[in-house]
């Protein structure tokens, strides 16, 4: 199966790292095009010449794009669909590691992951889909799925981006939108996010602890979380959580509080 293969993408955050891997290996599994909406202006330039170079013109565009305004975030839709008549996969990439500026981060790795779901749900992928169903890839973190001493905020976005995907994954969610909700953990990347971290949390504690957490980090490259996703999107069933590190993909199952319980009662089960 190839979910990709002649469908439209929307990347936030396209335009380097993570984001801009994703949009090429996309590209390399059949995508027909994609659109970066990227914040930084050179950023997004740039990314966009890489592509023209490795995948010739009209594969791309690059669209600013402040994901914490709505009607910017709607304008990337609308440009998308100006360009190449559909739009299929929506990856909520953008975010920062940043607790320094934890509302801008909140209103970064949360409330723009709200405000593309539900733009993708109330208009763009449900109607302008090119087959019968659309895909919304959330992007979290492993930090997600444990506890993050060291930046408690970011940690704290992504367990919500977590739980938001799951939500929407729920099938009565998709019986009626036929939109696949899907959430990806990439573990420590190479990433700017990474680059400078001890400089933006809450303060010298917790630079501390981060110092602690740095030696025993494996840091892997942003093109192994781009491979991941492709396996992802080909082989996740609606509502499920993936990490990628290591050179693994694996799908992380989550217990109901129900099955906690039974657990505890009889641990054997």
């Amino acid at each position: 199966m190839n979910a990709v293969a002649g469908k439209v993408a929307l990347i936030t955050g396209g335009g380097a790292g993570i984001g801009l891997c994703y949009a090429k290996e996309l590209l390399r599994n059949g995508l027909k095009a994609v659109t970066l909406a990227e914040i930084n202006k050179e950023n997004g330039h740039n990314a966009l010449k890489q592509i023209q170079d490795e995948f010739g013109p009209d594969k791309a565009i690059f669209v600013k794009t402040d994901v914490t305004d709505k009607g910017q975030f709607e304008d990337a839709f609308k440009t998308t669909l100006e360009k190449f008549k559909n739009i299929d996969i929506l990856i909520n990439n953008a975010g920062i590691m940043n607790d320094a500026v934890w509302e801008r981060q909140i209103g970064i790795n949360f409330v723009g992951t709200i405000y593309g779901c539900l733009l993708a749900l109330d208009n763009y992928l449900i109607k302008y889909r090119t087959d019968r169903e659309g895909i919304v890839v959330n992007v979290a973190s492993i930090s997600g799925l444990e506890r993050f001493q060291a930046f408690p905020i970011y940690a704290g976005t992504k367990h919500a981006v977590i739980g938001l995907t799951r939500a929407w994954g729920m099938d009565m969610h998709y019986s009626r939108t036929k939109i696949r909700f899907l959430a990806l953990c990439p573990g420590v990347t190479d990433t700017p996010l990474l680059h400078d971290c001890l400089e933006r949390n809450l303060g010298p504690a917790y630079q501390d602890i981060m110092k602690g957490h740095l030696p025993h980090l494996t840091i892997q490259s942003p093109e192994n979380v781009a491979r991941a996703l492709i396996k992802v999107i080909n082989e996740g069933q609606n509502g499920s959580v993936w990490v990628a590190e290591h050179n693994e993909t694996y799908e992380i199952d989550i217990p109901s509080r129900q099955q906690l319980r039974i657990r505890m009662k009889d641990p054997d089960l």
